[in-house]
């Protein structure tokens, strides 16, 4: 609980410093496998005729891992579904009436969903993210043999209970170059999982057995964890303008051109959109067409990246309305420019209603 207030603060804090949310849209999958620092549980043993004592569960430090399946919806949120798996070996039980020197291991297991936000602060290279999950985590105590110093009083546990749990997440994933999708990540979680689960065990004084009770109290763990995540709707590379013609080139026949307006980080078409793409695609059954270019642009707010893929999306939806009109598809060519080409020149994270747009040329 001690961490709670830390991960609350570091959470208003970053939030002032979104610039925008990290393209990740659809189905995605992640592991990652790193340290796991136990924070030493409170546990309560009984046993009859030895009455309820106090102790520590110290821990050595452990190793981590997990495999997560999530989907993106486009605007920085991001919802898995995580299997996650820990474990390490145990130091001593100190306190009354077990005795201090112990052996074993502790291992958790358990399944949670995740909440995050992937956050745009203006880094092509880094996009950290902030997160909180729920679920349900087992504990299996496997061989925790106490033995008092010569030997004469024993106590045994190897039992597994469940319980309830939460954690927070603060990370950030780095896209790998030249791999959509592919981006390595590297985050701290803090566990809770709350306390109350019984185990039983027993205790031997002397050879004379007598069932006995171990009680685990609320656990807090800390794990720092590396891994790899790979989104498979990721957004293509941007695409290179085409070079301009040479001089030598005959002039074209004049092109018609028609612009479409989209609302702030929208790709779906409104009505008055809809009128406009009707009227060329009426339009272009009145002369010899060669081809339809439809070509995808973005104000300045967002990230490049993101904006690449933005301009993309709207490209296409304006292409398959042509198509639900009757322009036959392989006459329409689809590009996308981000952020390049302004309609109107505007600085940085600017939203300007004239600059989200899709230009219909017809040639």
């Amino acid at each position: 609980m001690r961490f709670r207030g830390a991960i609350l603060t570091a959470a208003s804090l970053a939030t002032p410093m979104v610039a925008g949310a990290q393209p990740l849209t659809g189905l995605y999958i992640g592991a990652g496998a790193g340290l796991h620092l136990p924070q030493f549980p409170n546990v309560t043993p009984y046993a009859p005729g030895f009455g309820t004592g106090k102790a520590t569960l110290n821990e050595n430090l452990g190793f981590n891992s997990n495999l997560a399946v999530g989907y993106g919806i486009g605007n920085g949120f991001r919802f898995e579904i995580e299997g996650d798996f820990a474990r390490s070996g145990v130091r001593s039980l100190g306190g009354t009436p077990f005795p201090t020197a112990t052996s074993g291991t502790v291992g958790t297991y358990g399944v949670m969903a995740n909440a995050l936000f992937d956050m745009d602060v203006g880094v092509p290279w880094v996009y950290p993210y902030l997160g909180a999950g729920a679920g349900y985590q087992w504990t299996r105590l496997n061989a925790l043999d106490s033995v008092e110093p010569g030997g004469a009083f024993t106590s045994t546990t190897s039992a597994t209970s469940g319980a309830f749990a939460w954690q927070a997440i603060v990370g950030a994933s780095f896209p790998v170059p030249n791999m959509p999708g592919l981006s390595l990540t590297a985050d701290y979680r803090f566990m809770d999982i709350l306390g109350g689960a019984k185990y039983d065990g027993q205790v031997n004084n002397a050879g004379v057995i007598t069932p006995a009770v171990l009680k685990l109290h609320s656990q807090f763990d800390n794990d720092l964890v590396f891994g790899v995540r790979y989104a498979f709707n990721a957004p293509p590379p941007p695409v290179a303008p085409m070079a301009p013609a040479p001089t030598a080139t005959p002039a074209p026949a004049p092109a018609r051109s028609y612009l479409v307006f989209f609302d702030w980080d929208r790709a779906d078409l409104t009505d008055r959109a809809k009128v406009i793409v009707k009227d060329a695609a009426e339009n272009s059954t009145h002369v010899q067409v060669t081809r339809i270019e439809v070509n995808g642009y973005t104000d300045t707010s967002g990230s490049q990246h993101y904006n690449q893929g933005l301009s993309i999306r709207r490209a296409q939806a304006v292409a398959s309305e042509l198509v639900r009109d009757g322009v036959p598809r392989n006459v329409i060519d689809i590009r996308g420019f981000g952020e390049t080409h302004l309609l109107v020149a505007t600085g940085p994270g600017v939203r300007e209603p004239q600059n989200r747009r899709v230009e219909i040329i017809i040639r």
